[in-house]
């Protein structure tokens, strides 16, 4: 018992000082190439994430109960419904350079088991997440804690092919 709270206690750590990480993502680099997109890869707390959830199989409800979910998690949902394609995965999240940190965060609620679908010349800050046929319920907080912390260990995120970070000055 003591050893379980001790666990969750040092993953909820763990997570906030990742996620509270100043310097996180930062590399010295040469000057981005014209045309290349500045990408954000700051991992944010719920609160700041925003996201569109779409339901990608033939399940009804389910793009709503996801939505849900992630109200329950302090992530702002600004719209939800069907989508127009199929997803086989548990999900496909969409999203610009402005979200890449953003993506990821949200992919921790997937285990990491989403796929990614970066879009470059997109200009908002909104994860498009489009639930698949293999989704069965979204991660537990010490299970998001967890992914955060792999992510984190792994070097993730990482910039996008052809991307930039944005220039320090």
């Amino acid at each position: 018992m003591i050893a379980s709270i001790l666990l969750i206690l040092t993953l909820t750590v763990t997570t906030y000082a990742l996620l509270n990480d100043s310097q996180r993502g930062r590399a010295v680099g040469a000057q981005c190439p014209a045309g290349w997109p500045t990408v954000d890869l700051t991992f944010k707390q719920n609160d700041e994430l925003k996201v569109k959830v779409w339901n990608a199989t033939d399940r009804p409800g389910l793009a709503d109960a996801v939505a849900t979910d992630f109200t329950h998690r302090t992530v702002r949902v600004l719209a939800e419904g069907n989508a127009k394609i199929a997803v086989d995965g548990v999900a496909l999240l969409r999203y610009g350079p402005a979200a890449v940190g953003d993506a990821h965060v949200i992919g921790a609620y997937f285990l990491n088991t989403a796929e990614m679908g970066y879009e470059a010349t997109r200009t908002d800050d909104v994860v498009d997440v489009l639930v698949g046929n293999e989704f069965k319920q979204l991660a537990t907080q010490t299970e998001f804690s967890v992914s955060i912390a792999e992510l984190a260990a792994a070097g993730q995120p990482t910039l996008p092919p052809r991307s930039c970070e944005p220039s320090k000055t």
